[in-house]
């Protein structure tokens, strides 16, 4: 977390607790993200999507772990479509294409562990 503390306003963040959800503001027509950790070891990344705005399918080599925190969300894996609503989570797994779409505005956080 070291460079995350030389730039980026993470210095509130550290040892000082703070809502996940007013780190990323929604924008008009945009997806917005924030990296919060990124390591050689892993990334954690929060993301704010405004209404019908998604991240087209794509594939990862590792795993990553997407945790809604408010919104809902269409999160296709592998040409099968789930739901997903605030307070859920749900595992993308490696090599696997997967696409996400915003029912109406949301924030998730994700995580990917490299290993």
């Amino acid at each position: 977390m070291e460079e995350s503390r030389k730039s980026g306003g993470f210095e509130k963040l550290i040892a000082a607790p703070a809502k996940l959800v007013d780190l990323a503001d929604y924008q008009e027509g945009s997806v917005v993200s924030r990296t919060l950790t990124d390591k050689k070891t892993g990334t954690v990344t929060l993301f704010a999507f405004d209404e019908t705005q998604g991240l087209s399918e794509h594939t990862a080599p590792y795993d990553a772990t997407v945790f809604l925190l408010e919104g809902e969300a269409e999160i296709v894996i592998s040409g099968r479509a789930h739901r997903v609503r605030g307070g859920e989570v749900i595992i993308l797994p490696a090599n696997e294409p997967h696409a996400l779409r915003a029912l109406g505005r949301f924030k998730m956080l994700l995580i990917m562990i490299r290993s």
